[in-house]
């Protein structure tokens, strides 16, 4: 959590292996980024990572079923039953059958969490996945990604405190740097804490 530009999406980009850090090094599972080429980090987002942008990534030309479905790591009758409970679950199952250009931005947004969830990732990344939504279609959204704890990590970017209730930890970022980890309930009463000079 922190102020626009405090480096949230970055540090997200960087944790997912979307950007390389330009100094250090991360690994996953024993995986160590810095001895990956670029085809073994796409491997290994596909397999293990879901992802909800700011900007709904969404192909026009299909209808939202199949973009959904191109999270799946094979495209079946399994995936499609999957792809029924997450519209349900995001109060869009009559959209299924509908193209991004016929949605809203809210609507758009909800059908990118129900594909970050298509290939069970360990771990879903989602950056301001609330931005375009109302109240109470964002905390539909990060009810979900909330329930999705119980099979994997969820990390969430975020300015906006409301939505980390849930979060087991926060992360408060300023200025591109890693400030300290508070509690969401610090993080609703908006304590801060200084960044550490020397």
């Amino acid at each position: 959590m922190g102020p626009s530009g405090s480096g949230k999406s970055s540090l997200l980009y960087v944790l997912s292996g979307l950007k390389r850090p330009t100094s250090g090094d991360l690994s996953f599972r024993g995986s160590c980024y810095s001895k990956m080429n670029d085809k073994q980090i796409t491997e290994l987002r596909r397999k293990n990572f879901g992802f909800v942008f700011q900007q709904p990534w969404l192909l026009n030309w299909q209808t939202s079923l199949e973009n959904v479905m191109m999270g799946a790591p094979v495209i079946d009758s399994s995936a499609e039953e999957l792809a029924d409970k997450c519209f349900h679950r995001l109060g869009i199952h009559e959209l299924r059958m509908k193209q991004p250009s016929q949605l809203s931005g809210g609507e758009k947004q909800r059908v990118c969490v129900a594909r970050a969830m298509m290939n069970s990732p360990a771990v879903i990344f989602a950056d301001e996945p609330t931005a375009s939504l109302d109240q109470r279609n964002g905390h539909m959204v990060v009810d979900l990604l909330s329930e999705y704890k119980e099979q994997g990590t969820v990390v969430i970017v975020t300015h906006d405190a409301a939505m980390l209730s849930q979060a087991d930890r926060v992360l408060v970022m300023r200025d591109g740097c890693p400030v300290d980890w508070v509690s969401p309930a610090e993080a609703a009463a908006g304590k801060t804490y200084a960044v550490s000079q020397g």
